[in-house]
């Protein structure tokens, strides 16, 4: 086993409640492979202590003082672009979503997460993934939907069945149905989204939706 894979994943825990953080800590504490390496209550702390301890992963609260999450996102990832921020939240915080994207953030969970759900997404990030809660996904693209203009075609970057596939990703139809719905194998499937993820330079379903309706691509249909 390399020293690498051995190495426990620094975490820094950014939230404005001291309670918050210390209900985090002893979660992660409790896993042999995760350390919190500092705390900071307010945004500015956040991207100094990030400076200062270089961790692997940033938890952060969505709606954080004196720098808000987003501006944090941004100053954090132009700095250290390998760190991934896990941006804690609650349904009702949607307007800042799209925001956080755009920014770099590399997950979102809610608050009302289990202690070993919070855990094994860190893992996730740490494996090169995005990750985002189902119920922030659909509030995330549907938000993200009402903001960007409908392009009639995609051009040349996807193929035909790509660009179907993404549509019908962009309506939340799970791989299995898009299979049923184009006659298909869930493999095939399977397939396309790889072909997707490489040419547009994401790493998930919920990365390509949101690119795609950022260029005008999709749409979504209210639900």
């Amino acid at each position: 086993m390399s020293e690498e894979t051995r190495r426990k994943t620094r975490i820094l825990l950014a939230d404005g409640h001291y309670i918050v953080r210390q209900g985090i800590r002893r979660i992660f504490e409790a896993e042999p492979d995760l350390e919190v390496v500092g705390e900071a209550d307010d945004g500015q702390q956040a991207v100094n202590l990030a400076r200062k301890l270089r961790p692997d992963v940033i938890v952060m609260e969505a709606r954080i003082g004196k720098l808000d999450s987003v501006e944090v996102t941004r100053r954090v990832k132009a700095e250290q672009p390998d760190a991934s921020i896990l941006v804690l939240t609650s349904l009702d915080e949607a307007e800042c979503f799209v925001e956080l994207f755009r920014a770099g953030v590399d997950g979102y969970l809610l608050k009302s997460a289990k202690g070993k759900q919070l855990a094994q997404t860190i893992r996730m990030l740490r494996a090169g993934q995005f990750v985002s809660d189902p119920q922030v996904e659909r509030k995330l693209l549907k938000h993200a939907g009402r903001t960007h203009p409908v392009a009639l075609e995609f051009g040349e970057h996807l193929t035909r069945r790509e660009a179907e596939v993404l549509k019908l990703a962009a309506k939340r139809m799970s791989n299995r149905d898009i299979a049923v719905y184009l006659g298909l194998t869930e493999g095939t499937v399977k397939g396309y989204f790889v072909g997707i993820f490489s040419k547009m330079s994401v790493s998930s379903r919920t990365e390509a939706v949101l690119e795609a309706l950022k260029r005008g691509w999709v749409s979504l249909e209210d639900e």
